[in-house]
């Protein structure tokens, strides 16, 4: 669930209105874009990789709203950068679902909670700060299915 919210992990595209505090999410470069997840580097430094890729979204909408998928579950907050580099978001809806044998969603959920900074590098989205430490590394997201 955490990664959810942190998509999150990884997770992570939308414009936050002047009522909710902060920088507008407008200008980001963020603002309208979809992720997914390439791996997860948990606090000890060991690595998570997905099996599936598409199952670990992160979408910032270009209203202010993000959405994220954390294998079997969903959720959508609301996102904010306050300054350049800083992630916020605002409280989570979300599906509880219990995922299957090989998910990423209880690493995810435990130990990668609600990133506080990102960056971009080479074309890839990276957020840290997590509560219990790590990060997540996440590529652009692409909806063309090869023939």
């Amino acid at each position: 669930m955490r990664l959810m919210i942190a998509l999150v992990v990884l997770t992570i595209t939308s414009t936050i209105t002047s009522s909710a505090g902060g920088q507008s999410s407008g200008g980001n470069d963020l603002n309208g874009t979809s992720w997914q997840l390439v791996k997860l580097v948990r606090p000890d430094d060991s690595t998570l990789v997905p099996d599936d890729k598409s199952k670990y979204t992160i979408t910032f909408g270009r209203n202010g709203r993000v959405t994220t998928r954390v294998d079997c579950n969903r959720a959508s907050s609301t996102w904010k950068t306050p300054k350049a580099g800083e992630l916020k978001f605002g409280s989570w809806s979300r599906t509880s679902a219990k995922c299957g044998p090989g998910s990423l969603h209880d690493q995810i959920v435990t130990e990668g909670a609600n990133p506080r900074s990102y960056w971009i590098k080479d074309g890839r989205l990276f957020l840290s700060g997590l509560a219990g430490g790590g990060s997540y590394e996440l590529e652009p997201l692409t909806t063309q299915k090869r023939r």
